[in-house]
């Protein structure tokens, strides 16, 4: 199992019977492959489209059902199809029980950074700001580093999506909660020892005496 495939599995298992959900794009779109259809969980995207599906076979893309991202999708029976202002409103209405984003960089505070690319021309930070701040729950799904250098870092340095303090963040090498304290080490990958996290891991972390292995559906 590669590490995008253990981020999204580990995140398969925040997701409960009868949640409306949305996924990012990227990494968090490969969770939806891991929920069980017998949950009857309805997967929503940004651009109006509740009840995503997996991604179609080869040949059989629909050019009228994407995700937010532009990526093919396919639709779940009973799926529906919304314009922009009400899928913006169950956003910012508090109606999603969860979202789950990609993040370039989550700070001790809890703070998410996930937008602002160095160096890249960007139209804006699309609906992250309204997802962060608009869901019950906001779960994090990214790689622990990038080119060497720790995306759990003690200070965010680009720009923030939102001041809110996420709920969680699943890593390939750990899951971390932020809390009024600090954040604290949950989980570790299997075969991923405490101290190869803290040695990756720019921030402080708190440890808890007993660290179980990472949990995968």
């Amino acid at each position: 199992m590669d590490a995008k495939e253990r981020i999204a599995r580990r995140v398969a298992c925040e997701i409960k019977t009868g949640m409306l959900v949305n996924l990012g794009i990227g990494l968090p779109s490969l969770v939806a492959n891991f929920v069980p259809s017998s949950l009857g969980v309805f997967f929503q995207a940004e651009n109006g489209v509740i009840g995503l599906g997996a991604r179609p076979p080869e040949g059989m893309e629909d050019p009228h059902l994407t995700d937010a991202g532009g990526g093919f999708v396919s639709a779940v029976p009973g799926a529906a199809s919304i314009d922009s202002a009400m899928s913006f409103g169950l956003i910012r209405g508090g109606h999603l029980d969860m979202t789950v984003l990609g993040g370039l960089q989550v700070d001790e505070l809890g703070h998410l950074a996930n937008w602002k690319v160095p160096g890249k021309m960007v139209p804006g930070m699309g609906g992250a700001m309204d997802l962060v701040t608009g869901a019950a729950r906001v779960v994090v799904a990214m790689q622990h580093a990038a080119k060497g250098e720790s995306k759990i870092v003690p200070r965010c340095t680009l720009p923030l999506t939102s001041t809110r303090r996420v709920s969680l963040v699943v890593t390939d090498l750990a899951v971390l909660e932020p809390t009024a304290d600090g954040l604290v080490l949950r989980e570790r990958a299997p075969g991923v020892s405490v101290a190869a996290i803290l040695e990756t891991t720019s921030a402080t972390l708190i440890v808890p005496e007993h660290v179980p292995a990472m949990q995968l559906n």
